[in-house]
């Protein structure tokens, strides 16, 4: 199996908000791969991933940082591949993250979804591959339907509470 979607983090303990984007490419069927990269720590490493990224067979790279954030710029300015940022909470909320990821200079964008939003930034990948996978857009309409029947499922539920000034 061929990975065409990459899950890149500034390291290993961005794990548990990146697993949430594992576990929905898996559940999509996307072949994906996994791995630490830091633009500060493992520079070189990470301007021979994403130049080569293409190469191999991904399309789309979903790179997850926290504080500074520098990495999914980096990427961004090393290939012409999609890449999706996710803030990590780590300090001041995630908002030093969210700032340096969405604020990319002109010519280099990043998509950015929300602060630790890693299950967001594969439903996007997955929508992006989708427009030339028919298969998998069927597998998305399948998921966003059952989105929809499980609000209808919750509203059932409320309707069953009562309060005494409860009008519905």
């Amino acid at each position: 199996m061929t990975p065409v979607v990459s899950i890149i983090m500034g390291s290993a303990s961005d794990l548990p908000v990146m697993e949430k984007a594992a576990r929905f490419l898996d559940e999509m069927q996307i072949p994906f791969e996994m791995n630490a990269l830091s633009a500060h720590r493992t520079p070189g490493e990470v301007e021979q991933f994403a130049k080569n990224a293409g190469k191999r067979g991904i399309k789309v790279i979903i790179a997850a940082a926290g504080m500074a954030a520098h990495l999914c710029g980096v990427i961004a300015s090393m290939t012409t591949l999609p890449v999706i940022g996710v803030p990590v909470n780590s300090t001041l909320d995630g908002m030093d993250a969210l700032l340096a990821i969405v604020q990319m200079p002109p010519g280099i964008p990043v998509a950015t979804v929300g602060i630790n939003g890693a299950q967001n930034a594969a439903i996007l990948s997955a929508q992006m591959l989708a427009l030339g996978d028919e298969a998998l857009g069927q597998r998305l309409l399948a998921y966003k339907e059952d989105l929809k029947k499980k609000i209808i499922k919750a509203n059932e539920e409320l309707a069953k509470v009562t309060f005494k000034y409860k009008t519905n």
